[in-house]
């Protein structure tokens, strides 16, 4: 399997190339900050208008994942609806697609900032899931060991090989990981930026999406330097 392989809290994870992340000992698949319908939300709010294949490509990238791994738990990390309207906006074949992944597997929906409350599309929806060693929550929280998180959508820009390079990324060290957005439609946070400065003040490692999961050590030093 191409992945980066790391350890949280003594359980062996994987950060897949996509943006998922794996614990195989549990059959065990987190992914963060979907926003789906978020086209549908913008056009609500502001009137302009997206393409509306959002939802309908992160859900395709999702099903991949889950037919390749065949978890038997699926945590979705907060902000998974663009907001609670965007939520009910889904088109019948998201639906039918949703719910599809959804058939024979525990699947949680973790509140987030965007989506604070219950959706009609199955699963559980909790604040925060702990399991063994681990504790799955939106945002980070200060003081936190074996936590696994989402909200910032980090972004990793450096030059590699001279080539620069702007990619989403997962971010962690020995007490969290935060997790990269999986929808479509998001932006990200400089991996440098003062808020993941505060939750990795010492040396933690960035692990690029893409076609490779390809990992990237950010010691502390640099991490200041870029103030």
């Amino acid at each position: 399997m191409n992945h980066h392989a790391f350890t949280l809290g003594g359980a062996a994870l994987a950060a897949l190339p996509s943006g998922a992340l794996w614990w195989p000992e549990v059959d065990l698949l987190a992914v963060s900050d979907l926003h789906l319908a978020k086209s549908e939300r913008v056009a609500r709010r502001s009137g302009a208008m997206l393409p509306p294949y959002d939802s309908r490509a992160t859900l395709a990238r999702l099903r991949a994942e889950v037919s390749r791994l065949a978890p038997r738990t699926v945590i979705c990390l907060g902000d998974s609806f663009d907001d609670l309207a965007a939520a009910g906006s889904l088109r019948p074949d998201e639906r039918t697609d949703l719910a599809a992944l959804q058939e024979g597997r525990d699947w949680v929906w973790i509140e987030g900032n965007h989506d604070p409350g219950a959706s009609s599309h199955g699963g559980r929806h909790l604040r925060e899931l702990r399991v063994g060693p681990l504790v799955f929550r939106h945002i980070a929280e200060d003081g936190a060991a074996g936590e696994v998180s989402g909200h910032y959508h980090p972004k990793a820009r450096l030059a590699l090989r001279g080539r620069a390079i702007n990619r989403p990324c997962f971010l962690y060290d020995a007490a969290r990981v935060v997790l990269p957005a999986y929808g479509t439609y998001t932006g990200g946070l400089d991996w440098c930026a003062p808020p993941l400065r505060r939750l990795f003040p010492g040396a933690a490692c960035a692990v690029l999406t893409g076609t490779h999961a390809r990992a990237v050590p950010v010691p502390a030093g640099e991490r200041a330097a870029s103030r």
